[in-house]
């Protein structure tokens, strides 16, 4: 499907995910800038186009990322093309195999699907070409949608920081998610 030196593309029934270029910098700034949105996420309402321009800027690597590098991918209704949202990958570089994942919608497109659709293409891209030993994901404790999400996808829950994270003027507890490609192969047998 891919090749090393292919950007990446993924379809689903209805999705088209691909990294997020130049003419997603509007929609992409505008969801960003909803504080629904925004709420546990690591911008504020404040996010500029000119912050998007450079995020898309800084990544004309449109492959999967190396090591210590992250990668924003746009999740697009194929039919109309429309961004919906996006996915975060970053390949942690202490570990081999493993990435960091993330999604964000837009309010709009949110309750219908669409994460859990885009969230389980990428990892069985991972897991089946990349050869993803671990999947990771992290979300403030008080982030409900995002743990059952995580939960929908295979993931499971392994560590609680108690108030660990000075986050946007307050003190916030962070759950870590994981999801190893043993337990991901046992629950698609």
């Amino acid at each position: 499907m891919l090749s090393s030196q292919a950007d990446l593309l993924l379809t689903t029934a209805r999705l088209t995910i691909a990294p997020l270029s130049d003419h997603d910098v509007d929609a992409f700034t505008g969801y960003r800038q909803d504080p629904d949105v925004a709420r546990y996420q690591s911008w504020g309402i404040d996010y500029s186009r000119a912050d998007a321009e450079r995020l898309v800027d800084d990544q004309r690597d449109r492959h999967v990322p190396s090591p210590g590098n992250w990668l924003q991918l746009a999740v697009r209704e194929t039919s109309s093309g429309g961004l919906l949202g996006d996915l975060a990958l970053h390949r942690l570089d202490d570990q081999p195999d493993t990435f960091e994942v993330g999604i964000t919608l837009a309010r709009s497109s949110q309750g219908q699907g669409v994460a859990s659709e885009a969230l389980i293409a990428l990892l069985d891209f991972l897991f089946d070409h990349e050869h993803a030993h671990r999947v990771v994901a992290f979300c403030d404790s008080r982030n409900n949608p995002v743990a059952r999400l995580l939960a929908r996808a295979g993931f499971r829950q392994e560590s609680r920081q108690v108030d660990a994270d000075w986050f946007k003027g307050e003190w916030t507890t962070l759950d870590g998610h994981a999801l190893l490609a043993s337990e991901r192969d046992r629950a698609h047998r």
